[in-house]
């Protein structure tokens, strides 16, 4: 292997699959359609603990001994084309419309993936978030985990607030203009 092969590059691909709980997952590149692993701390420094099968992403790859590795995530994209059922609460909103909300910082308090959903907290607010499974897969995420920082854009629902979207801690900075 020549320091030219192993030299990082950009792939663009889909996550083929992700276990939070394993601490890996693996991407298939675009081009090549070879696999790549995506370990659980690279994701973790982009500000998510989970990616949805079939998420689009573009990564820094690198070739070992051991195969290509992703070094960095560079951007997430949720899930294209998936038959996702109507979330009532989320009422009559489009993509538009919850792209304009504020991104507010938030704490996940639990989220049971089984359950279909969790709650979290927004800083210097007192109430819970609905947080519907739904609504994270549309986001790019799997799974939550207790504590982990996100940002959500929330909504008035039937039955109080509610995400829209979620976002990670560090989208926020990455949107500012």
């Amino acid at each position: 292997m020549t320091d030219q092969d192993s030299a990082p590059h950009k792939v663009l691909g889909r996550v083929k699959w992700f276990d939070p709980a394993k601490g890996f997952g693996f991407i298939v590149a675009d081009e090549t359609g070879g696999d790549i692993l995506l370990h659980a701390n690279v994701l973790r420094n982009f500000g998510q603990s989970s990616v949805a099968d079939n998420a689009r992403i573009a990564v820094l790859v690198q070739k070992t001994a051991r195969g290509a590795q992703a070094i960095e995530v560079i951007e997430i994209h949720a899930p294209e084309g998936e038959d996702y059922s109507h979330i009532e609460d989320l009422g009559e909103s489009d993509a538009a419309a919850i792209a304009a909300l504020p991104l507010e910082p938030a704490r996940v308090k639990w989220f049971d993936k089984v359950k279909g959903f969790g709650f979290a907290n927004v800083y210097s607010r007192e109430e819970d978030i609905f947080v519907h499974v739904e609504v994270l897969r549309r986001s790019g995420f799997a799974d939550l985990q207790p504590g982990e920082a996100v940002c959500l854009r929330v909504i008035d629902g039937k039955r109080g607030r509610m995400a829209a979207q979620v976002a990670s801690w560090e989208s926020a900075l990455r949107d500012k203009p």
